[in-house]
Formats: structure tokens, C-alpha cells, sequence
């Protein structure tokens, strides 16, 4: 291709994006999302955690624009290296609201995380898995940080115990616990409190015996979704670095054509609300930094 031809080629690929939007409407958020990328994670046990997270980063977009450039995202996100680490997540932010030139930016950082855990009887150790999630912004230099974390427990109807001649029905439920705090929490830490707070909790490896104690602990134990969400919340009081929380229980009923629901919310202001700066739990240091 002649030098004037490359030229024209170049004149030719106009920046839809940048051009004038006319219908008046700002947008709140608008990005990527689904990205697979590395992460550490701080690991109570074994002081690091690698694992996979799916991102999604966001800005906000003014009404003049038609578009965003959503390859800028993935620029960002790869400008602080092959790995991702939490603690650099504040970073990150601040380089969206610069590259896009945006005032306020969003991440979400979904992840697997892993604990190993011994079965109550036999002391079987094996793998159990969980999900943690930070949920980061930036508004101007106001910065806000949210844990997070969905734990599967066993819960046994109470009321089923009660009018039953013969056992009592029992469900797998999910209790996911969203929280900001003035220090660091432990994903472990939280996964404890839901645990402790239901009929029984979960195992990845069962031998006969522990399943007899598991199935009889939870008959000893018997909670509603109410007593979930509640026992959860309770914990939570006490934690003396927690600020904010929201607690959703949901159990997959085995006998009812339909979940049960419950939901805690405690703290200042709505759930939406940027509350200023908040610490990054379960951070890990890059490299080279304390």
C-alpha cells in the first residue's frame, strides 16, 4: 500500500465513541465485565491464596458521550501486571478515572476461595470451596470497599422437628455476608461466623460416622431462615471492626415448591452509600512492598 493509501486507511477509522451524544442521558456505569484474570489473596492459614477471579470494571459516562472505550479497561487492568493484587486494587481505580477520564470508576473482583477442613469424626481433611467478592469505587477521592463472602450450610426446620413423628426436613441453604469494617476481616473469619450460626455446616468429605454426627447435630439444631440471618447478625454485633453489614439467607426447601428468603441489614446510611475510605481485607502486598 502507497504511503498516501495507509493514510487515507488511518483517516478512516473515526472514534465513534468520542462523538456527541444528543439524548441528554448520563450513564452510572459502563465497562467490561466477565474478565478472567489471577489473583492473590491473603490466606489466614497458609499466608497466600492464588486463584482465578472474573472482573468487571466500570465508569461513569457523561451525557455528551455517545460511547466508552472499552479496551482502555483491559489496558488498565494488565498495566499492573499478570497478577492481580488487592492491595493495588485502589490503584487501579484511580488509573480508570484517569485513562477514561471519568469521575467515578468501579471494580468487582469474584473469586473461588478454598479452605481445608477436617471431617468432625473420622478427620478426613479435604478441600472445601466458597466465593469471596471485593466490590471497590472511587468517587472523586472518595474511595469505598465491600467483602463479600456466600457460604452453603445445612438448616433443619424447626417446626417440621416439632410436628413430625418421624425426623424433620432439612435443606441445603446459602448465606451470603456483605460487610465493610475499619480493619482487616478474614474471609475465614466470616465463613466461621455462618457457620456457626446454622443447623450444621458443609463438608467436602464425609465417612458413615461423620455423616451420623452431622445429621444428628443438625436434628439438635434446628433453625429457621429467620434464626439464620439472625444468629449471623448476632456475630456480626460483636465483631469489633465491622461497620456495616447486609446478611441474605436463602434456603432451597426440600419439601416446598419454593425457597425461604430472610435479610439483615445494619449500619449508617443505605446500602448504595460511599462511606469514604475503607482498609482492603485480605490484602496481599506486590512484590517488593510491606
Amino acid at each position: 500500500m502507497s504511503r498516501n493509501g495507509k493514510k487515507r486507511a488511518k483517516e478512516e477509522l473515526h472514534d465513534m465513541q468520542s462523538r456527541r451524544d444528543d439524548r441528554e442521558l448520563p450513564i452510572n456505569k459502563v465497562g467490561v465485565r466477565g474478565l478472567r484474570f489471577p489473583i492473590h489473596v491473603r490466606d489466614r492459614a497458609r499466608q497466600v491464596q492464588d486463584t482465578v477471579a472474573t472482573i468487571g470494571m466500570f465508569v461513569d459516562l457523561p451525557k455528551e458521550f455517545k460511547g466508552t472505550h472499552m479496551s482502555r479497561f483491559v489496558e488498565v487492568l494488565n498495566a499492573h501486571g499478570s497478577i492481580v493484587h488487592v492491595e493495588n486494587i485502589m490503584e487501579i481505580l484511580r488509573s480508570l478515572q484517569k485513562k477514561l477520564n471519568a469521575t467515578t470508576s468501579h471494580i468487582e473482583i469474584e473469586f473461588p476461595y478454598f479452605m481445608s477442613k477436617r471431617s468432625p469424626v473420622s478427620r478426613k481433611s479435604s478441600l472445601m470451596d466458597y466465593v469471596a467478592r471485593f466490590d471497590a469505587a472511587a468517587c472523586g477521592p472518595e474511595t469505598d470497599f465491600l467483602l463479600t463472602v456466600r457460604v452453603n450450610v445445612t438448616t433443619l426446620c424447626p417446626c417440621s422437628k416439632a410436628i413430625a413423628k418421624y425426623g424433620a426436613h432439612n435443606q441445603r441453604g446459602e448465606v451470603t455476608v456483605a460487610l465493610r469494617f475499619k480493619k482487616i476481616v478474614w474471609i475465614e473469619e466470616v465463613i466461621e461466623m455462618v457457620e456457626a450460626s446454622a443447623s450444621s455446616e458443609l463438608y467436602a468429605l464425609l465417612k458413615r460416622q461423620d455423616e451420623k454426627s452431622v445429621t444428628e447435630r443438625a436434628y439438635e439444631n434446628p433453625v429457621f431462615v429467620e434464626d439464620l440471618v439472625r444468629n449471623v447478625a448476632l456475630r456480626l454485633n460483636a465483631h469489633p471492626l465491622v461497620t456495616w453489614y447486609k446478611v441474605e439467607a436463602e434456603n432451597f426447601e426440600s419439601i416446598h415448591n419454593h425457597n425461604a428468603y430472610a435479610c439483615i441489614v445494619k449500619g449508617n446510611g443505605p446500602e448504595s452509600q460511599t462511606s469514604g475510605a475503607q482498609p482492603l481485607g485480605n490484602i496481599l502486598p506486590p512484590t517488593g512492598k510491606k
